[in-house]
Formats: C-alpha cells, structure tokens, sequence
C-alpha cells in the first residue's frame, strides 16, 4: 500500500475523532475540546504530510534560507550560520549576499547531468551523424538508434541507450 495513501486513511481517521470530540465537548464536557485539540493538530499534520505540501513548505524555507535556530534571533534570511551537516559556511554565505541574495535551486533533477559533459563532437558521433546535421536530422537518427540499443532488445545495452540519450539531450539543448 502507498505510505502517502496509509497517512491519508489515518488523518481521516483522526478527523472523524476530532470532530467526534468536538462535537461531544460542546454537547457533554468542555474539557473535550481540549483532549480534541491534539488530535485536530495530528490531523492537520498527516494531512499535510500526505499532500506534499509539507515538504514543498520545508524545501521553500530551505531554499531561502530561513531556517532559525535559537541564537538566531535579530539575523536575516541569508545570515544563518550555524555547524553541522546541511547548513551553510560562512563562506558560503557571503558567496551568495555577493551574488545579489540570488541562489540558484538545486534539485536532482537541475545538477548537472552527464548530458552537459557530453562534447557536441562526441555527441553526433554517437548519433552517427556529422556536425553540420539538421535538428529533424538529429531527431531522426536518435530514433532509428535508440530502436538499435533499447535494453529490452536482444542487441541492446542499457549503457549504450543511455549515451544515445545523453548525446540526444546535449544535441537538443
């Protein structure tokens, strides 16, 4: 079962309960409105949780560097400095406030690839093309290649597919 889809089941669960104690605090005992305020927190969380939107909000205040410790008081988004894996040297800070306060994301999709250490010269001869060949060229020799070295055929080398596609996307940019 998917773990996102296990947390949504639960935070339902713990919503039924919470408006249960809610419901049951403003008919019987006040005091419920209390013991209903853990589960309505827990619920918000796991919901939170399960629709990524918790992660997008961790991986936007990374981004801008606002993560705050408790000595941190009086310090600007930029500013944190702290010891420890994941956080930012001093260097590494004064890098960035020169660079106009502008740093760019890092996501494992925007490292940089094996595409861009791709040559353009070993790029088309992969292709088996020569350098003066056109886009739809580039396009069609990809394709009629990438039929050749597939994995799943029997010739094919998961290598090889992933040079050809390496040398496609170097060529393609």
């Amino acid at each position: 079962m998917d773990r996102d889809t296990l947390v949504l089941g639960l935070a339902a669960v713990f919503a039924g309960i919470s408006m249960l104690l809610v419901v049951l605090g403003f008919v019987y005992q006040l005091f419920l409105l209390v013991v209903a305020v853990p589960f309505v927190v827990a619920t918000y969380l796991m919901w939170d949780h399960a629709s990524g939107r918790l992660e997008a909000r961790i991986r936007e205040s990374r981004r801008r560097g606002t993560r705050r410790g408790p000595n941190d008081a009086g310090r600007g988004p930029g500013d944190f400095r702290g010891f420890g894996p994941g956080r930012r040297s001093a260097a590494e800070a004064e890098a960035n406030a020169n660079a106009g306060g502008r740093r760019r994301r890092r996501s494992r999709r925007s490292q940089p690839t094996a595409a861009s250490r791709l040559s353009s010269r070993e790029a088309y001869r992969t292709l088996g093309l020569d350098p003066s060949a056109t886009s739809d060229e580039v396009k069609a020799a990809y394709r009629s290649k990438v039929k050749d070295v597939h994995p799943d055929t029997e010739s094919g080398s998961e290598e090889a597919f992933k040079r050809v596609n390496r040398a496609y996307e170097r060529l393609s940019n």
